[in-house]
């Protein structure tokens, strides 16, 4: 959520910011219209209850006729007291619903445009020349005895995949190398709950009335997260934290729901687009000011899991019309995809400033022992989709494929054999 007092002081920026998103900018004058009448409205309130308590004091020293007059105007006060604090607490409500609806501002070093207006930053590696002709990971999976697609689908679906054998030893081996890595780097690993309940998920920036990527379970009122990124972020809700323990840096695995809802006739082959995977999520709760450093050292964490499976990739900054709900700026990191012959998004880390937490009430104590608003990011560490780009890139001719160095350990093996 907007900070409330940046709309007041600087209306500007955020006007700014819905033209970089593609977003009506009007609602700046429909969020300043219903502020200033809810304050207008809570100034008569105070100003009314105000003269009613002092009402009170002098109907307990008067007597006969002026009592009752007192009396009397004692109960007009009582309704236009109640009727003022209804009329604020109304404007409140539609006040609050509207901010809920505005993405949060972005930032001004982010690229203009949309989804194609994307800068790249770095580019590393270089693809590789085969000679000969390679297969795509369902192939190569089949041929592994890694990836069941047509399994899957017979049990839950289209969109839905078995990873067997040396698919799963291969994603468990990936998914613990990025949590040793994080754990190294300072986080705390999380195994986090995968049903949230509804603020939660509104909180963290998803809208549950309108938001078809979004599984819900209506008899509870529960969500699957397609992140590990939500419970992470209503991890501190209605919390103050310690300023002294910032940077608080959680790392997160569970598996992630998404309905696809919007991508009908993509990706429809192999495991690139599916509505279940898993995931190792890094989430980092620290002060606003420090939120840009804290980003950049996401990004390199990102960048040292990708140098471990030995992909060519590229690093974007993410136009301001591609960002989602909360992000105030993204960076992506795209793996090369050989027989795509273009990159494609294995991860990505956002700088949410207090847009969550915010909306979530997680606060710290500056030095004067004043609450703040805290400043939330997120970064994927690994994911399912990089076996994509692992079995594309270090395949060999007769279908095996080598497992990169680092990796090894992991997965208990040097090479991936077709199976017999």
């Amino acid at each position: 959520m907007i900070d409330l007092r940046t709309l007041r002081e600087d209306p500007d920026r955020l006007r700014a910011s819905q033209r970089a998103r593609g977003e009506d900018e009007s609602v700046v004058d429909s969020l300043l219209d219903l502020d200033e009448r809810r304050r207008s409205a809570l100034a008569s309130f105070e100003s009314l209850r105000a003269e009613q308590k002092s009402l009170g004091k002098s109907v307990s020293k008067a007597s006969g006729e002026e009592k009752q007059a007192l009396l009397d105007r004692a109960k007009e006060l009582a309704a236009q007291v109640k009727a003022a604090e209804a009329e604020a607490e109304k404007l409140g409500a539609e006040l609050d619903e509207l901010l809920q609806t505005v993405p949060n501002i972005v930032d001004p070093e982010a690229p203009h445009g949309g989804e194609d207006d994307y800068v790249v930053l770095e580019t590393v590696g270089t693809p590789r020349e085969f000679d000969f002709e390679p297969r795509d990971h369902v192939e190569l999976g089949e041929l592994l005895g890694a990836i069941d697609l047509d399994r899957g689908a017979k049990v839950s679906g289209a969109r839905f995949y078995f990873l067997r054998g040396v698919g799963a030893r291969l994603q468990l081996g990936l998914l613990n190398m990025a949590m040793q890595q994080a754990i190294e780097a300072g986080f705390v690993p999380m195994i986090t709950p995968v049903l949230v309940k509804p603020e939660t998920m509104q909180g963290t920036g998803f809208h549950v009335a309108h938001d078809k990527e979004i599984y819900r379970l209506p008899e509870d009122d529960l969500y699957l997260v397609g992140t590990s990124e939500v419970s992470l972020a209503g991890y501190h809700a209605d919390e103050i934290l310690d300023a002294k323990d910032l940077p608080l840096r959680y790392a997160g695995w569970s598996s992630c729901f998404r309905r696809e809802a919007g991508s009908y006739g993509k990706d429809t082959r192999g495991i690139i687009r599916v509505h279940q995977f898993d995931k190792v999520e890094m989430f980092s709760y620290c002060r606003p000011e420090d939120s840009r450093e804290e980003h950049l050292r996401l990004l390199n964490w990102e960048k040292e899991m990708l140098a471990k499976i030995e992909i060519p990739y590229r690093i974007i900054d993410t136009a301001a019309g591609d960002l989602g709900m909360s992000a105030a700026r993204k960076f992506d990191c795209e793996g090369w995809i050989p027989t795509q012959g273009r990159y494609r998004e294995l991860t990505s880390t956002s700088n949410c400033t207090e847009f969550q937490a915010r909306r979530l009430s997680v606060r710290y104590r500056d030095k004067d022992g004043r609450p703040q608003t805290a400043a939330t990011l997120n970064g994927t560490l690994a994911t399912t989709r990089w076996i994509v780009a692992i079995l594309e890139n270090h395949q060999q001719k007769d279908g095996s494929v080598v497992v990169p160095k680092a990796l090894r350990p992991y997965v208990g093996l040097d090479v991936l054999e077709p199976v017999k």
